[in-house]
């Protein structure tokens, strides 16, 4: 016996005659004998009310009718709806409830063996011999014969289906159609068992063809009860009646079977059974259904079915706890909450009661099945794979709720905290526990604890999984994992991927950088873990500071200093990705790693040198500078300095003084020394505009006219590619006048850099003396025409149609004569190769009178070949102007030869009146005549229609 779904009880017994027949009428049983006569038993307690349902009760005989029928009775059915009493003994006949008067016999029907009733239409079929026969109750006390039908055989069964009949003929099943009598086949009711048909309540019809129990219906419960002659359902319970005696199958509840089912292991069937409990219940159907799952699933954990039994935990809606509770392994977070772990969830005490009252099982049997429930597995088992595994499944599946809770809950807390600062209203019973990251947690947040206690153990078992790779996708979301206990776990377990993503997530970002500067420096220290260098790279430093530049740039700057030096081009991306100001960059490294400050404004620069600052330019040239001076103060000591060596210092900071313009020229000027880097001091006066004295330099000191030439070049272009400028040939005047004149160049020299306050009075002498004393390169050398002289020379000057500007040193100063040397030769070099630039006029006032034509012939002869040619383009343009200033008065002319015939016909195509001898207009058609007044009035009309137009747009 699996359990008990029926409670058999016996309602009478040694009944005198055999019972042929049983039936049931509210609380009163019918009994047919084989004598013919009819017995009704009713209850031996009396009831108050009249009740129609058997009692399980001992039942006494009421009355007998006797002579019920002649023979014996084969059948009863009581027809509810009508109040009558069908039976079959020699024919069909009908009494009256509760009185048993005979309403109508059925002589038709004599010799019947089965039939069967359509109480919805009141119909009656039954079978005789080979015959068919359709009765309708009229509504009254009498039957009408509807129809007759033939079949081929002896009908060992008859059922309702619909309007059809179903019959068991043979070893078949057919379907007789009362409309036309037609029989159609089923199919074969089987070798042994005879046709079975009957009716069920949905209407649909239940055919025996094998007599065999087979799954999914499988043996529930077996009653020992002998000389069964009748099966008969009541109301209630099921009627069985015996020779002698009648016995009842009463149903036990369905909470009462679910009892027995769990209380014996059947799970399954008890949960089954669940789903049959009325829908009013749904409270108590739950209660059971977790029961169940409960007891269900620690069942199929003891015994392996680890996925399985996780599966029933999800479904009881079990908390978590409870499960976690069966891994001991598996550290938890501290927590208000008191899990039950070892409390199941109970049926009911009415309903226990109940169960135990009616399937018989005692009090210990369940209390001895709980106590085996409550014991513990073993500690080897609960912490295999298989057994983390479906823990993984479950806490997976039962995170998404869990989190969400946890993260509304959450949310509503920030707003009620910003309501309670704007009003002033906190709750001052309201304690909180700080968590690093998160902000601060209520006690009473049961949710968050909840996520923190599921994503604490969730990250263990995936740890004791070897899941490393999901740990860390994990920590990547929005988790509650308990920092403690987590960091602990992960740092014994060496997975420091996912404890970064641990520090990341609960924004500890200063551990989780040191942790990253130590994995890398690690790294680099023990080259034979090639895994860890690969892994943990100064890169990944870089990367994690990227999201953080907007919220903690100080952050930012403090652990890029860690990666700056051996990845500098990716730190200054991140400087510039992450827009942090270049000044706080500039003026953090100033102060941390001075070394790297140049680096960083050269990258600067670089990589976008719109966002460097005049500031952060002239920062950058200073390093730049201070380190030239470092190395000339090395080598100085030395005496290995040579101003004519370009070290790669020199040329770092002469690209910077050319090609930067943010600094401050005069503060460097300051900073060079008296005796050394003219060409750094050359380029700051070119700076600021200090032409002259930059030529100078490069004339008289460094002795390198191809450089002087060179700067006359750029300053020449930049100005003839200014918006508004022209290009001037005045630099080159300049530079002519230092080569005619170096004398007269060295005085200004020594009074400008006077004036600009680079050198203290002593020092500019002795630079001058040193200026005046030095000789010119290239030896070809003459004597320097004194200024006196100079005079004459300028007055027979030629004049230039090519000047464009003034010189910055007057050209109209006479030259000085002695016996300095002209530097003839760099005079006649530069005037052929920049012929097309300088102002010829002025250049022959500078030259000495000594000069020779012949000399100059590379620079008269292309300028005078393009002021020729100049002068012819003019020519030809002024002719073709001309020509076409003829062609437009031909034009003209030959409009005004126009003649128009004015007749006495003519007539104004305005009003429409003879022209006359009136002023009169002609339109550019040469056709159109119209009176002058008409044309100024049309004239005026057109001008006032378009002014009231614009007023109305």
């Amino acid at each position: 016996m699996v359990h008990n779904a029926y409670d058999s009880f016996q309602l009478l017994t040694n009944c005198p005659a055999r019972i042929d027949a049983v039936e049931s009428h509210n609380s009163k049983l019918f009994a047919g004998c084989y004598d013919g006569s009819l017995r009704i038993y009713s209850p031996q307690s009396p009831s108050s009310s009249e009740e129609e349902e058997l009692r399980q009760d001992s039942y006494l005989l009421e009355t007998t009718v006797t002579g019920f029928s002649k023979k014996p009775i084969v059948a009863m059915k009581v027809l509810a709806s009508r109040e009558l009493l069908l039976s079959l003994s020699e024919s069909i006949a009908f009494h009256k409830l509760p009185n048993l008067e005979t309403v109508a016999v059925i002589t038709k029907a004599k010799g019947a063996n089965a039939y069967s009733w359509d109480d919805r239409r009141g119909f009656l079929c039954f079978s005789r011999q080979k015959r068919v026969c359709v009765f309708k109750h009229d509504g009254g006390g009498g039957f009408v014969e509807v129809r007759d039908y033939g079949v081929p055989d002896t009908v060992k069964s008859i059922s309702w289906c619909g309007e059809n009949i179903c019959l068991g003929i043979r070893k078949e099943y057919v379907i007789l159609n009362t409309a036309n009598g037609t029989l159609s086949e089923v199919f074969p009711s089987g070798r042994v068992a005879p046709p079975l048909v009957t009716s069920l309540p949905s209407g649909e019809l239940l055919l025996g063809k094998v007599r065999l129990l087979r799954s999914p219906y499988p043996l529930i419960q077996t009653i020992v009860l002998q000389n069964i002659r009748h099966l008969v359902k009541s109301n209630n319970a099921v009627i069985v009646g015996l020779d002698n005696s009648v016995h009842a199958l009463f149903p036990v509840s369905i909470g009462a079977q679910i009892v027995q089912l769990t209380a014996s292991g059947n799970f399954e069937e008890a949960l089954a059974l669940c789903k049959l409990l009325p829908s009013e219940e749904s409270s108590l159907r739950a209660a059971k259904e977790s029961s169940i799952h409960t007891r269900f699933a620690h069942y199929l954990f003891e015994n392996g079915s680890y996925e399985e039994a996780m599966e029933h935990f999800l479904a009881s809606q079990v908390d978590i706890t409870h499960v976690l509770s069966m891994y001991p392994s598996i550290t938890l977070p501290k927590t208000t909450m008191i899990p039950p772990p070892d409390k199941m969830l109970d049926i009911s005490g009415e309903e226990a009661s109940l169960s135990r009252g009616s399937s018989g099982f005692s009090d210990d049997m369940e209390s001895s099945f709980l106590e085996s429930e409550g014991n513990a597995a073993l500690e080897s088992k609960k912490m295999s794979h298989n057994t983390l595994m479906a823990l993984i499944k479950y806490l997976q599946k039962k995170r998404p709720s869990i989190i969400e809770k946890a993260t509304s809950e959450g949310t509503e807390e920030v707003i009620s905290d910003a309501v309670g600062k704007t009003y002033g209203a906190y709750d001052s019973s309201k304690t909180k526990k700080s968590n690093k990251g998160r902000g601060t947690i209520s006690l009473n947040s049961g949710a968050r604890e909840m996520a923190a206690i599921l994503d604490t153990a969730l990250l263990q078992a995936l740890l004791h999984t070897g899941q490393s790779g999901a740990a860390v996708e994990l920590l990547k979301g929005v988790n509650y994992c308990d920092v403690k206990i987590c960091e602990e776990i992960l740092m014994k377990s060496k997975s420091y991927s996912a404890l970064l993503e641990l520090f990341k997530s609960n924004s500890m970002h200063h551990e989780a950088l040191k942790l990253l500067n130590q994995l890398s420096e690690e790294s680099k220290s023990n080259q034979s873990q090639t895994e860890k260098k690969q892994i943990f790279s100064p890169e990944l430093i870089i990367e994690y500071l990227k999201p953080l530049c907007r919220t903690d740039p100080m952050l930012v700057l403090e652990y890029s200093m860690l990666v700056l030096e051996s990845c500098p081009t990716q730190t200054i991306d991140l400087f510039l990705s992450g827009n942090i100001s270049a000044d706080l960059v500039n003026s953090y490294l100033k102060q941390h790693a001075p070394n790297m400050q140049g680096r960083y404004l050269e990258l600067m620069m670089a990589m976008n040198e719109t966002a460097v600052s005049g500031n952060l330019q002239n920062e950058m040239v200073q390093i730049y500078l201070s380190e030239v001076l470092d190395l000339h103060a090395a080598l100085s000591a030395q005496q290995k300095w040579d101003d004519k060596d370009h070290p790669p210092e020199r040329k770092k900071l002469l690209s910077a003084l050319e090609n930067i313009s943010g600094y401050n020229p005069q503060t460097l000027l300051k900073r060079l020394p008296r005796d050394a880097l003219y060409e750094e001091r050359a380029v700051i006066l070119g700076k600021m505009n200090q032409h002259e004295l930059a030529l100078s330099i490069y004339v008289h000191k460094l002795h390198a006219p191809d450089l002087a030439l060179a700067y006359c070049d750029r300053i020449y272009e930049s100005v003839s590619f200014l918006p508004s400028g022209k290009p001037s040939s005045n630099i080159y005047l300049t530079l002519l006048q230092i080569y005619l004149n170096p004398k007269k160049s060295a005085k200004d020299f020594a009074k400008r850099i006077v004036a600009l306050g680079s050198f203290e009075s002593s020092d500019t002498t002795k630079m001058m003396e040193s200026v005046l004393s030095s000789k010119v390169k290239g030896g070809r050398s003459k004597k320097i025409v004194a200024i006196e002289g100079a005079e004459d020379l300028l007055r027979a000057g030629l004049s230039s149609s090519t000047d464009s500007g003034r010189s910055d040193v007057d050209a109209e100063e006479p030259m000085e004569e002695g016996n300095s040397t002209v530097m003839i030769s760099e005079v006649l070099d530069l005037l052929s190769q920049r012929w097309e630039r300088i102002n010829g006029a002025q250049a022959l006032k500078l030259l000495p009178r000594e000069t020779k034509l012949q000399n100059l012939l590379p620079f008269l002869a292309p300028l005078l070949r393009n002021s020729s040619e100049a002068h012819r383009n003019y020519s030809v343009i002024k002719s073709l102007r001309q020509s076409e200033n003829l062609q437009v008065k031909e034009e003209l002319y030959k409009h005004r030869k126009g003649v128009v015939q004015v007749t006495s016909d003519s007539m104004c195509s305005l009003c429409n009146k003879k022209i006359g001898a009136s002023v009169f207009a002609v339109y550019p058609n040469g056709k159109t005549l119209v009176h002058f007044v008409c044309f100024k009035d049309s004239q005026g009309m057109k001008a006032v229609s378009k002014t009231s137009h614009g007023r109305r747009r």
